[in-house]
């Protein structure tokens, strides 16, 4: 299958601007009822529920194995429908479970709901979403391809948007209970609690209103015949793309450097001998990091390259946890910790606002887009699986310091890989040329 062509669209700078606000909040929002939620108010989430850490435990689970199931069909579909139509009704759809989280039901259908998510959020909104913020980029002015901009301003709008929804809803909550707080009975409790969820509800809805009418619509691509390729030809051309496969090896490396951040606070604690508001202030700070990195992270890659600025990027990564993990970090080296948290920070999420605008440079035909992501995903995203009981039984296994360089140890390992990948990547990208840039709403 060749990429249909696409006519150019004219879109203005205010239409292009609201496009993108469109996909950032969608992008955030349609995560704001299984994640946001219980990130903010994880203890009075299990005290309404009356449930425990592990049942809430088993509800992410539950929807990390439908999450990991919905992403690899959730490509093609994103390929064969308009990405506006799926992001709509994914929104909608999260949005309804979020109506019945608010009536506190029992913890089976908290399970149930959880797994219904992992089908909203993924199988119809993920792929979606990149190939938008693909699309986005591609339609620069000038004719100009702009990925880096495009999965920057999205990474760094998507944490900026997380922030400000954790203020205003941790404000309502307090506003609609006593003052005294621990005086609250388990009524006004639950009456709160619902009324947050509520909130995140409603905006998950009206992000879907924003996509809807800021989003131009994007029909199936036209074929010969009027016969769509079989969904099996188009996925196995993507997957002999050894690009996609790098690809994906960039995203795992990266991703696993992610999830160790949430080791930032602990280590403090532990190695540096914080207190507990000292290491919960390391690891916001760390948090804050994401989105100015990912913006800037970006604009830098659109005028340097893409996988040059990711190589930059693993080796800032590379850098910083093998500091941590040789130990040389003393308790009252806090100058030399605090630049280390800023760069190794600012890098993972340079990354983060990277890794999916290596597409462009790996000559993926926008019109397998879905799919690559797809592919991508199932292997990328894996540290989900793997990285919480590696993180666990490394710091279980070797209590107090040793444990946090063995970490970090291993996510230096996993860096140095990404930076190989992308090396390896650059080198194949560069030998296959350059993708042709693309004006308008490409299809």
């Amino acid at each position: 299958m060749t990429d249909s062509a696409a006519e150019p669209v004219a879109l203005t700078s205010l239409r292009r601007l609201v496009m993108m606000l469109a996909l950032v909040t969608a992008g955030e929002a349609v995560f704001f009822l299984p994640f946001v939620l219980p990130r903010i108010f994880r203890p009075t989430l299990l005290d309404v529920f009356e449930i425990t850490n592990f049942q809430l435990g088993v509800a992410f689970s539950i929807y990390g194995v439908v999450a990991m199931l919905a992403y690899f069909p959730g490509g093609p579909l994103a390929d064969r429908f308009d990405a506006r139509k799926l992001m709509a009704i994914a929104l909608v759809a999260t949005s309804a479970g979020g109506l019945m989280m608010a009536t506190l039901p029992s913890l089976n259908v908290v399970k149930s709901l959880y797994g219904f998510w992992g089908l909203t959020t993924i199988l119809l909104f993920w792929s979606p979403l990149i190939r938008a913020t693909r699309q986005w980029g591609a339609a620069g002015s000038a004719g100009r391809v702009l990925p880096g901009r495009a999965f920057g301003i999205l990474d760094g709008g998507r944490g900026l948007i997380a922030a400000l929804i954790a203020s205003v809803s941790v404000w309502l909550f307090a506003a609609l209970i006593p003052a005294d707080v621990q005086a609250a009975t388990a009524v006004e409790r639950s009456r709160a609690f619902g009324n947050v969820v509520l909130l995140f509800s409603a905006v998950t809805f009206l992000s879907a209103v924003l996509l809807w009418f800021a989003l131009p619509r994007n029909p199936s691509p036209r074929v010969v015949g009027d016969q769509r390729p079989a969904v099996s030809g188009e996925i196995i051309a993507v997957m002999r793309m050894p690009s996609v496969w790098l690809q994906a090896v960039v995203v795992v490396c990266a991703y696993v450097a992610y999830k160790g951040l949430d080791d930032v606070s602990l280590y403090a604690k532990e190695v540096l001998l914080f207190d507990e508001i000292q290491a919960a202030t390391i690891g916001t700070v760390s948090m804050w990091m994401r989105p100015p990195a990912a913006v800037a992270a970006g604009l830098v890659a659109d005028r340097f390259g893409v996988s040059k600025s990711t190589i930059v990027s693993f080796s800032f990564v590379a850098a910083g946890t093998g500091l941590l993990a040789t130990g040389l970090l003393r308790p009252g080296a806090l100058v030399l910790f605090f630049v280390t948290l800023v760069t190794t920070s600012a890098a993972v999420f340079a990354l983060r606002g990277l890794y999916f605008a290596l597409m462009e440079e790996g000559r993926v035909p926008m019109g397998r887009t879905g799919t690559a992501v797809g592919i991508v995903s199932v292997v990328g995203y894996t540290p989900d699986v793997f990285m919480g009981p590696l993180m666990g039984w490394l710091l279980d296994r070797s209590p107090g310091e040793p444990g946090h360089q063995h970490l970090f140890a291993a996510i230096t390992a996993f860096a140095i890989t990404g930076l190989v990948a992308t090396i390896v990547f650059r080198s194949l990208s560069r030998k296959t040329g350059k993708l042709k840039s693309a004006s308008g709403w490409p299809r």
